[in-house]
């Protein structure tokens, strides 16, 4: 029951803070990949990835969400209700742009023991699924239901949680 034909992910690196290790261009495609499938998405679809810094973040998060700190991960979601602009050249449906801070990641991937990897996956998973209209801000069982989605795509995508994902309380 696979669908999703074809995502092509741009993936730009606009930072210089953090190497980007070999592979992770691939967990980001992968994680993308992954959650169009989970969703059962119809047609190709088209995404843009922005790897920044924190400094780089913060502006983007203060532009858009009058918020002044650094966070992982923005999603800017181009389609609304299932209904995307569609690249003319092309044909697939264009569904936004994800930004991910490579140092936020990093810290966040030592503070969770788990891979720089596994922590980005997530990011991009968790982003993909704001492009595809889900929201976790006012908690609930959307929340649940985001959360139980991110898991299931990690595991689909070769990057299930383990043991040493939840820090230790303490």
């Amino acid at each position: 029951m696979e669908k999703a034909e074809k995502v092509k992910v741009n993936i730009i690196n606009k930072q210089k803070t953090v190497k980007i290790p070999t592979g992770l261009r691939l967990v980001i495609r992968r994680c993308c990949h992954a959650v169009l499938v989970l969703e059962e998405f119809e047609g190709d679809a088209e995404v843009d990835v922005s790897i920044v810094d924190n400094e780089q973040i913060r502006a983007i998060n203060f532009e858009h969400r009058q918020l002044d700190v650094p966070t992982d991960v923005l999603s800017f979601p181009l389609g609304e209700n299932g209904t995307y602009d569609v690249n003319p050249e092309t044909g697939a449906k264009m569904l936004g742009d994800i930004v991910i801070s490579m140092e936020k990641a990093a810290e966040q991937a030592e503070r969770f023991e788990h891979s720089l990897q596994r922590e980005v996956g997530y990011l991009a998973t968790h982003s993909m699924l704001h492009l595809l209209g889900y929201d976790h801000v006012n908690g609930g069982i959307e929340a649940v239901r985001m959360r139980e989605k991110e898991e299931a795509v990690m595991t689909r995508a070769g990057l299930p949680r383990d043991a040493t994902y939840v820090p230790e309380e303490g």
